[in-house]
């Protein structure tokens, strides 16, 4: 059954395209269930993150379209938007991809330690949806087993090189001296709280959590000695803050060209600096047209993580090797798997003629006949039975000349051809 891995992500697709077809965490659910009923679907999971969605399903011969072409439908997207931008990974392949994806190789930022987390999440999701059977949940966790490998026998991680830390790198380029910055953070997530943790450690003036759950930004902003507010309350307290950094699930954008006019005029056109790291965006384009306003995407975010990787490319390499070895044990086990359902399927027939028999057999002892006689019909019934169908094809193959089947018949029964002793 052929597995798939099909996507685009930060290389591949320019950010306004990766917001068209992210899923937010309340519509996965149901786009699983959709995605696994279609025609040939077999198994389904979404991953979708600011830098990536991708569907990872296992198809019947001859479905293997059918994940494309439920992603063109359910986005609503024009046929060939996304043709040039798509990537596909088959069998062997997508498994190395899943592999290098949970380990952080595929990363904007090399061997961040996030991706991981949000791989867990697909997984629990698909797995709440009742969408992964047996081959990709044992494909999923085996992932999790390579990126703890990977984490813990290489360096990968001994740079702190994540999204968070590179953009607080960006805003310090832009500020010299970070603690005379009032910083607003939207969202409560992990990508603001590790922002906030390296804001903290420069001791910034003023930090601001904003976010729909109160009780999710008022327990971070005491962590790290922030005040929070409601997400509501964004336009009154947006002209206080020199930097902006937003990270949020929301489909539709949190601040707005309008609010970021009003706060820039109660600032008295003093500048902002504003990180968007969300996708689908939080900060709506044109803002960055506005006067004193420096609006950074995620993408924007490259040159600085590429300073920072460099330390990490060789424990990558020793990351790539571990992979290619776990990917073999991964597919050496679904060939097993794959050989294992004749095996259980022929053991099954085999145990039910052996409980028919035997209660037969039972029944004639019941009735007065000979012991003698019940195990003599139960032999001979339960010979008989399991021998039929192979007997069959033996001689069907003999008829015909086929002396691979023969040969092979002669190796499973460990027969060369001579009489038993």
């Amino acid at each position: 059954m052929p597995l798939i891995a099909l996507g685009l992500n930060h290389l591949t697709a320019p950010i306004a395209l990766r917001e068209q077809v992210a899923f937010d965490p309340d519509d996965t659910p149901p786009a699983l269930n959709e995605l696994a009923s279609e025609h040939g679907v077999e198994e389904a999971l979404i991953l979708s993150t600011c830098n990536r969605t991708e569907l990872y399903c296992t198809v019947s011969e001859g479905a293997e379209q059918a994940p494309v072409a439920w992603l063109y439908r359910h986005h609503r997207l024009s046929p060939g938007r996304l043709d040039e931008f798509l990537y596909r990974h088959d069998n062997d392949a997508a498994v190395r991809h899943v592999f290098r994806v949970a380990t952080g190789l595929d990363s904007m930022v090399l061997g961040e330690p996030q991706i991981l987390g949000q791989v867990k999440s697909a997984w629990r999701a698909a797995h709440a949806a009742g969408t992964l059977h047996a081959p990709m949940d044992r494909l999923l966790q085996h992932a999790f087993a390579v990126a703890k490998r990977v984490r813990t026998d290489t360096r990968i991680g001994a740079a702190p090189v994540s999204v968070a830390y590179s953009a607080v790198r960006l805003v310090e380029r832009a500020f010299t001296d970070l603690r005379q910055a009032c910083v607003l953070l939207i969202g409560a997530g992990e990508t603001v709280e590790l922002a906030a943790r390296h804001l903290a450690e420069r001791q910034v003036r003023r930090l601001i959590v904003a976010n729909r759950g109160a009780d999710n930004a008022r327990a971070l902003a005491e962590r790290f000695g922030g005040y929070a507010i409601p997400l509501a309350d964004l336009p009154a307290h947006l002209a206080e803050a020199d930097i902006v950094v937003s990270a949020t699930a929301s489909r539709a954008p949190v601040l707005t060209r309008v609010m970021l006019d009003d706060a820039l005029r109660a600032r008295r056109r003093r500048p902002m600096f504003l990180l968007d790291l969300a996708v689908p965006r939080d900060i709506e384009a044109d803002a960055a047209q506005l006067p004193d306003v420096f609006l950074y995407t995620i993408d924007d975010l490259k040159q600085v993580i590429d300073a920072g990787q460099r330390s990490r490319e060789n424990a990558a390499r020793e990351a790539e090797a571990i992979i290619e070895l776990q990917v073999e044990r991964y597919l050496a086990w679904r060939r097993s798997s794959a050989l294992d359902q004749p095996l259980r399927a022929f053991r099954a027939e085999a145990e039910a003629h052996r409980d028919q028999a035997l209660a037969r057999a039972h029944e004639m002892i019941a009735n007065g006949h000979d012991p003698a006689a019940a195990l003599d019909y139960l032999a001979h019934t339960l010979t008989g039975k399991l021998l039929h169908a192979p007997s069959v094809r033996m001689r069907e193959a003999a008829e015909a000349g086929d002396s691979t089947l023969l040969d092979a018949a002669a190796r499973l029964f460990g027969n060369d051809g001579n009489p038993p002793r």
